[in-house]
């Protein structure tokens, strides 16, 4: 299964500075605005096909980890069985091998849940730049002062929230890049990630060959 998270919160101060938006004076009410940032992003077209990218990817990953562990696993058993058989140097070269192998396995592992991470990346900054240019677009045009991201706020009144707004803009082709110098920014965590797939994983561990005495 798939899970996501939240990575950091739009603060007042950084969504002033993301949004490019002037301080209204100190005796005006401020006006604010939220945004649900992982869902603006996840439920985008865009958003929607990056997500199918990185299952497939993931499931293409677990498969071969998968294979490998089984073969390992067979391995095993049959080391063991051959023990009785086998010469004690055949024996241990065989154990060594398995060793080896196990090393290799956990090696992958690591790597890649690494290319996952990347992958995640690459396909979620984009969107989350596009994303950024139609929240200070609608900001601009609806004169609200600061957007903060919906996860940091308890209660907001559903007139207040953008999110619906600016997945239907992004849709429909209105997404551009936010602008390099006082345009959006990432929250201080991060880019918010996609509904990306839980990290590869071997199941579970394999124990050594057990080795009779």
């Amino acid at each position: 299964m798939v899970r996501a998270r939240i990575v950091g919160v739009l603060s007042a101060g950084m969504a002033l500075l993301a949004l490019g938006l002037d301080a209204r004076p100190a005796s005006a009410q401020t006006k604010i605005a939220v945004v649900d940032t992982q869902r603006a992003i996840m439920e985008t077209e865009d958003g929607i096909r990056a997500q199918a990218t990185l299952k497939k990817l993931f499931d293409s990953r677990q498969r071969e980890l998968d294979k490998k562990q089984d073969e390992l696993q067979k391995e095993r058993a049959d080391i063991e069985k051959q023990q009785g058989v086998l010469s004690k140097g055949a024996l241990s070269k065989r154990i060594e091998k398995w060793q080896r192998d196990m090393i290799q396995l956990q090696t992958v592992f690591v790597e890649y849940n690494k290319e996952l991470q990347k992958k995640q990346s690459e396909l979620t900054q984009p969107i989350f730049q596009k994303a950024m240019g139609i929240i200070r677009r609608l900001a601009t045009q609806d004169a609200y002062d600061v957007v903060v991201d919906k996860q940091a706020v308890p209660y907001v009144r559903s007139d207040l929230d953008l999110t619906d707004r600016v997945i239907v803009q992004y849709n429909q082709g209105g997404g551009a890049a936010a602008p390099a110098a006082g345009g959006a920014k990432a929250p201080a965590g991060g880019v918010p990630k996609l509904q990306g797939p839980a990290p590869v994983g071997v199941p579970s561990p394999i124990k050594p060959p057990a080795i009779k005495p």
